[in-house]
């Protein structure tokens, strides 16, 4: 019989985190639970039976008490009870900021935490991590969970850099990367002919930087005047962008989120995918970008921003064009060089492909995962 590991998350699970549901799925010894505070509204289906919360999907008035007696008080009896029935053997925590919520059920259950850390939970600045109720939480709780965490897993070698910078303990810090369904992205057919589409896929938030990408098209469609532009994602900046690409672009379309199996048909026709991201003020920098790991693993083409966790994605330019931050005449340049070079598509495309089996192959990262679970167990 496997052990049971309790994959935990406050909302389970927003539609953009297929890679912690698709890490689940590849477990072959651990038997993974998800557990949460409560179901994400318009997120990711779980398989049922195979997630616990406290409140469920709902939003209301004596959810969010409940919710919020636990993450201040820990006290949850019902909850916790049920969690102790599956009999877990750890706690894997998604983000810092869930774990010190999660803190409380390891310490019940008297099971291991094992974290991982991918962005903004060690990039923003605590300033602005004061300003959200979770946040204060963290904050507050932060130094214990040092303490009590068995493991902190960094999706990436900039990822482990901040959190040693913000005090994280280095002999605590592990960088491992979410792996890739290699099977389901397959390289496309190399003597395909793609449309001169650029494709960014992402929250449409500051730090995801597709304001530089609608300015850089400005440029490249006044050289390139079929090359489109298609959006995927959804976020606050939308209404701006939109009126932003409707008075400067002649080919842009925002399709909103989308499910994981569309957002890998747009890639199976774009010629590139782009990923401007940037670190803005409140510190939020990207981690790694699964969708750009993706997009290696089909054999399309990347571009990124360098100066975030996209350039490990990117084999740190070996396997993708990477520009100076912001430098929104770059970007616009290494476009054009992607949509007008076929033999510099071919080369990135077999380097990228390259790079995925290298690094991102989703059954030998879970595998060397579960050994990770297994040390961690064993040394308690």
């Amino acid at each position: 019989m496997h052990d049971t590991v309790l994959i935990y998350r406050n909302e389970l699970l927003q539609a953009s985190e297929t890679f912690i549901l698709e890490q689940a799925r590849a477990m072959r010894t651990f038997r993974p639970v998800f557990a949460g505070l409560k179901l994400q509204t318009n997120g990711i289906s779980l398989p049922n039976r195979c997630a616990i919360t406290l409140t469920g999907a709902r939003n209301t008035i004596s959810g969010r008490i409940c919710r919020k007696l636990f993450c201040e008080s820990e006290w949850a009896p019902r909850f916790l009870a049920r969690l102790a029935q599956e009999s877990p053997s750890l706690i894997h925590a998604h983000f810092a900021v869930d774990a010190c919520v999660a803190m409380s059920a390891s310490a019940r259950l008297r099971v291991p935490l094992v974290v991982t850390l991918h962005g903004y939970d060690v990039t923003r600045h605590d300033e602005h991590l004061r300003r959200t109720a979770p946040g204060r939480v963290y904050l507050r709780r932060r130094r214990k969970l040092w303490e009590r965490a068995s493991l902190f897993v960094c999706v990436s070698e900039f990822i482990r850099r901040k959190a040693l910078a913000r005090g994280f303990p280095g002999a605590k810090l592990w960088v491992h990367k979410v792996g890739v369904d290699l099977a389901a992205f397959q390289p496309r057919n190399p003597v395909f002919d793609p449309q001169p589409l650029v494709l960014f896929v992402g929250r449409l938030v500051e730090n995801k930087g597709c304001t530089h990408l609608v300015r850089a098209m400005v440029s490249v469609q006044q050289r390139l005047p079929e090359a489109t532009l298609v959006i995927v994602g959804d976020g606050h900046l939308r209404p701006r962008l939109e009126a932003e690409a409707r008075s400067r672009l002649r080919h842009c379309t925002f399709t909103g989120v989308q499910p994981h199996s569309e957002v890998r048909r747009w890639m199976e026709r774009a010629a590139v995918l782009v990923m401007p991201s940037v670190q803005v003020a409140s510190g939020d920098s990207e981690g790694l970008g699964m969708v750009m790991c993706e997009a290696q693993a089909l054999g399309l083409p990347g571009i990124g921003f360098r100066g975030t966790g996209v350039e490990e994605a990117l084999a740190e330019g070996e396997s993708g064009l990477l520009v100076e931050s912001r430098d929104e005449a770059a970007l616009a340049e290494a476009i054009v060089r992607v949509l007008t070079d076929p033999k510099l598509r071919e080369s990135l495309a077999i380097a990228g492909r390259r790079h995925a089996e290298t690094s991102f192959d989703l059954r030998r990262q879970t595998a060397i995962l579960e050994d990770k679970y297994r040390e961690v167990l064993n040394a308690q």
